[in-house]
């Protein structure tokens, strides 16, 4: 194992090499800037995914980054006519494509070294933890570990995940002082709070809880934080600011999920500062790799699993566009597909996919629930796994529909101005 400085490990990158970091707060930032000063790339491939803040190297001749999730790091970097190429697969196809690629560097983010040199993986397992240690075991490939106090020492299950790589086991070791990314919270606005109240009613006392990322899914956490209800559980790909605050306010118990009982378990978080905080040290949070976390068969051992997530757009027949706009990639397929196909199978289970009736264009109010996809749309979820659909006009319960039936259903929850019309396509609908 060596030490080294983020501009000294910069240094061990050839002109033509490649590069995996995981998804975002997994992200070595320290290292990854101190490429930025790197002028001597003639084929430099980076292999990530929603990247937490804007690394110069991507903007330099002979360096190519393929992404499996866009953020605003990303549409910022394109609109600036960065080459980003898109890699479409959900979370878990991550582990596979790793492995294909096989990077020659693979870096991660970490806590500092315990008293037994255990560095916690923090923020992210992912995709990545299995990677990294066959990194580590190749004599020909680097395993790059980045530290920072400023990260939270996090734990996983054990003896099989123990969410940790030890100092002994690495190739390099840089030391920083890097910050988690601050995903601040949005105001609330009426159309979420709308939107929250309808899907309230889907969550019993005792539920095991899904949110995915986005001011829905946080006001839908936050009120139950604020309400009645106690005694939940929490499988979730991401952990929240939202989640964060339901542990606060004692409602969650974690006792009789049927899988993990006693812990909220997840595969990366991200919010606020204040969730770091609370996240280090934190025994009632552990951190799963994304085969566990977002596998359907898992999801669904759940005991009223209830999984949140939202969409771009619905069409009358119940396909869900959630991570492109026209065609045009916005962010990423993620556990969208898996959480919807984990709580279709149980029968107690419910998926809510929540979404505004109405998103603005060039100053025009459009629709979000279509009678057809537009021409080049990209499906993210099929029709036959959708389960109930929420918008701030209310509830569209899909499963066990005829396709007229849900076409009539979600019509009635398009805004006032667009529902007419979709009444009347619904009615001639093909059977």
């Amino acid at each position: 194992m060596r030490r080294l400085s983020p501009s000294e490990a910069a240094g061990i990158i050839k002109p033509v090499d490649s590069l995996s970091v995981p998804l975002g707060p997994g992200v070595p930032g320290e290292f990854m800037h101190a490429l930025d000063t790197r002028e001597d790339f003639e084929n430099f491939e980076i292999n990530g995914a929603l990247i937490p803040d804007l690394f110069g190297v991507f903007t330099k001749p002979g360096v190519s980054y393929r992404s499996g999730f866009y953020g605003p790091a990303e549409r910022f970097l394109i609109s600036a006519g960065v080459d980003i190429q898109f890699v479409p697969s959900d979370f878990r196809g991550f582990i596979n494509m790793l492995e294909n690629v096989k990077s020659r560097v693979v870096a991660t983010m970490a806590a500092p070294p315990d008293s037994d040199g255990w560095m916690s993986l923090s923020l992210h397992a992912g995709a990545h933890v299995a990677e990294l240690q066959r990194a580590a075991a190749d004599p020909d490939r680097v395993c790059l570990v980045e530290t920072s106090p400023k990260f939270p020492r996090t734990f996983g299950i054990e003896p099989e995940h123990r969410h940790a790589l030890h100092i002994d086991d690495v190739d390099i070791v840089v030391e920083s002082n890097y910050t988690p990314i601050n995903l601040a919270d949005a105001p609330t606005t009426e159309v979420e709070e709308a939107i929250a109240a309808f899907a309230l009613p889907f969550i019993p006392d005792g539920a095991t809880l899904q949110t995915g990322i986005g001011g829905i899914p946080n006001t839908i956490a936050t009120a139950l934080a604020e309400g009645p209800g106690s005694g939940y559980g929490i499988h979730s790909e991401m952990f929240t600011s939202g989640l964060m605050r339901l542990c606060q306010a004692g409602k969650v118990a974690n006792d009789h999920k049927g899988i993990y009982d006693g812990y909220s378990v997840t595969t990366f978080a991200a919010g606020i500062p204040e969730l770091y905080e609370w996240l280090d040290g934190n025994q009632d949070v552990r951190f799963l790799p994304v085969e566990i976390i977002n596998s359907p068969e898992v999801i669904s051992r759940n005991r009223q699993m209830i999984t949140i997530n939202g969409a771009m757009a619905v069409d009358l027949s119940g396909q869900i566009t959630a991570d492109t706009i026209d065609g045009k990639q916005f962010s990423g397929i993620g556990g969208h597909e898996d959480f919807v196909a984990g709580a279709a199978l149980e029968l107690s289970d419910r998926s809510l996919v929540c979404l505004p009736s109405t998103t603005s264009v060039d100053g025009q109010m459009v629709t979000r629930i279509t009678p057809k996809l537009p021409a080049g749309s990209i499906v993210t979820t099929p029709r036959h796994m959708v389960d109930v659909v929420i918008t701030e006009y209310g509830v569209a319960e899909l499963r066990g529909l005829t396709v007229r039936e849900r076409a009539r259903a979600l019509a009635t929850i398009g805004h006032p101005e667009f529902r007419d019309e979709l009444l009347a396509v619904a009615e001639v609908w093909p059977t």
